[in-house]
């Protein structure tokens, strides 16, 4: 699987702008086995370099975009991290291991017990987990350091960049479902001044904006 994302990275090295990611994050790969993330049925394939379905609609993503986008997120060990879209709780466990404190929500409530239930079981104890809106974002815990969408929004949407801290990034696909969709990094100055950069062409699950959960 690392071997995979090296040679992806490599491939798009002109669109992401450099050719190795952090070191932290491929080690944050290694120590989570996907495996623990993916169905039953799933599990010879959990380390090939492809999404897989996790029941409700929804999917694990490709291994090289989990590394790309906790790269693109910059954490350092002492950052408080928000994620919207927490699925099977995998990409919440790549960015346990980059920094102090992930809050991760979903619209799902069956997915986000899941998560949180196959977390905890894991050793994964730096995380707090809520079913929401993710469009809303979760602004008790505001504001992060940094903030990672895994599900494709239909824009950036405004209380996720109210939440991001001065200094912070904002990692997130953008587009509608079934059409290009564009990997987003929104990055905050101190002064609150936002700069949006373009990185790859990107397909995500939509990111759904409703107040109730299921």
């Amino acid at each position: 699987m690392l071997a995979d994302i090296r040679a992806n990275v490599a491939f798009t090295k002109n669109m992401i702008g450099k050719d190795a990611l952090d070191p932290r994050v491929m080690a944050a790969m290694a120590g989570v086995p996907r495996d623990d993330f993916v169905p039953h049925g799933l599990k010879d394939a959990a380390f090939a370099d492809g999404p897989l379905p996790i029941g409700h609609g929804q999917t694990i993503s490709q291994p090289y975009i989990v590394a790309l986008m906790s790269d693109l997120l910059g954490t350092e060990p002492d950052d408080v991290v928000l994620e919207v879209g927490t699925g099977s709780g995998y990409q919440t466990a790549v960015l346990s291991l980059l920094c102090a404190t992930v809050y991760s929500m979903d619209l799902i409530a069956a997915l986000t017990e899941d998560a949180a239930e196959r977390l905890a079981e894991l050793g994964f104890t730096n995380v707090n987990i809520l079913a929401g809106n993710g469009y809303e974002g979760w602004p008790e815990h505001a504001p992060y350091d940094g903030i990672i969408v895994t599900a494709a929004a239909t824009h950036i949407p405004g209380a996720l960049v109210d939440q991001l801290k001065p200094g912070g990034r904002l990692v997130i696909p953008v587009g509608e479902p079934h059409m290009r969709q564009e990997l987003l990094l929104l990055s905050k100055d101190m002064q609150g001044h936002t700069n949006v950069r373009d990185i790859l062409g990107v397909a995500f699950v939509p990111m759904i904006d409703r107040h109730e959960t299921r």
